[in-house]
């Protein structure tokens, strides 16, 4: 995925019935078939029973799907960033106040 050239290895992975082979570096490969694995459930579970279902339309929606999960996760760790700055500064003024030796 992010592989400089000449350090990508290639990995197989089966996303709904299919099969792809991406140049990932070792580092890359489990978390890369992690992500395949999840992408391939999504896909299963949006198409459900119906086989007619356009695969590119179930590939957009488990995209999307996937890209909105990723969102609202980035929301909740900035809206902890700022609590825990918030902290820090709390703890920073008490530390400020008290005597020094």
């Amino acid at each position: 995925m992010s592989a400089p050239e000449g350090k990508a290895e290639p990995v197989n992975v089966r996303i709904l019935d299919r099969e792809y082979t991406v140049g990932v570096t070792e580092e890359e490969r489990e978390s890369l078939v992690a992500a395949s694995r999840v992408l391939d459930s999504r896909m299963r579970e949006l198409r459900g029973n119906n086989r007619m279902v356009a695969t590119e339309r179930v590939a957009v929606l488990a995209a999307l799907n996937l890209a909105h999960e990723l969102e609202i996760l980035r929301e909740e760790n900035r809206s902890r960033d700022r609590a825990l700055a918030s902290a820090l500064d709390a703890l920073e003024r008490r530390l400020a106040q008290l005597p020094q030796e």
